[in-house]
């Protein structure tokens, strides 16, 4: 059984979209796959609690069907950083909860589960730790979702060699293009393969009608 923390650059680099490409391209192989998201804010009431689209993505792309409250057990409403969110709803996250949740969930038959983190590698959860404790006491490698655009080679050399500090393998990384016309595009990418720490498993083109069908196909799964 095979678990990847799945982090980003920063906050919408498509995260979601390469996680569920990944559990799709999996599926599609024949794999038990698990998608689950911790911890999620901006959520929608709706009459079974608050949901949020990204973890109902992972669930519908995954092939064990799995509770909602298993895959997001921490849904907060306002688009924030999650600890000030729960701070707003009167809860505090901790780490202890979120490794409880994760364990619980992977204890689930599975062949490759992937844990979607929020924002970037150091999003906090409360005053002491950060997502990247999470990653760290699960001890499981990392992909890192890269996206393409401008100060792209920064945030991922800098993402990358926290991940490394971190004592955690980086199993490789994931270029998607989040804007139509990324001056000097190849040379970005070429610099990124020459640079970054580990392989590329993929490099998704922009697409206004992206979906995590069109993501599959241009990702390789981490070994």
């Amino acid at each position: 059984m095979a678990t990847y923390f799945v982090s980003g650059t920063d906050t919408d680099v498509g995260k979601t979209l390469v996680t569920a490409g990944l559990l799709h391209r999996a599926t599609q192989a024949g794999q038990r796959t698990i998608g689950l998201k911790p911890v999620a804010a901006g959520c929608e009431r709706s009459a079974e609690g608050l949901r949020n689209d990204d973890a109902r993505l992972l669930m519908h792309y995954a092939s064990e069907q799995l509770s909602y409250d298993k895959v997001n057990p921490i849904a907060l409403e306002p688009a924030i950083a999650p600890h000030i969110a729960a701070n707003q709803a009167g809860l505090t996250l901790t780490l202890d909860q979120l490794i409880l949740n994760c364990q619980d969930a992977r204890c689930i038959p599975h062949d490759l589960c992937l844990i979607e983190g929020a924002g970037g590698w150091r999003v906090p959860i409360n005053a002491e730790h950060t997502l990247a404790d999470l990653a760290k006491s699960l001890d499981v490698p990392v992909i890192l979702v890269v996206g393409m655009r401008l100060g792209c080679l920064n945030h991922a050399l800098l993402s990358a060699e926290a991940i490394l500090r971190d004592g955690l393998r980086l199993a490789g990384w994931v270029a998607n293009y989040v804007v139509p016309d990324m001056p000097m595009a190849e040379q970005n990418l070429a610099t990124l393969k020459t640079l970054m720490p580990s392989d590329c498993l993929g490099v998704v083109p922009y697409n206004v009608d992206v979906s995590p069908e069109f993501v599959a196909i241009h990702l390789n799964l981490p070994l």
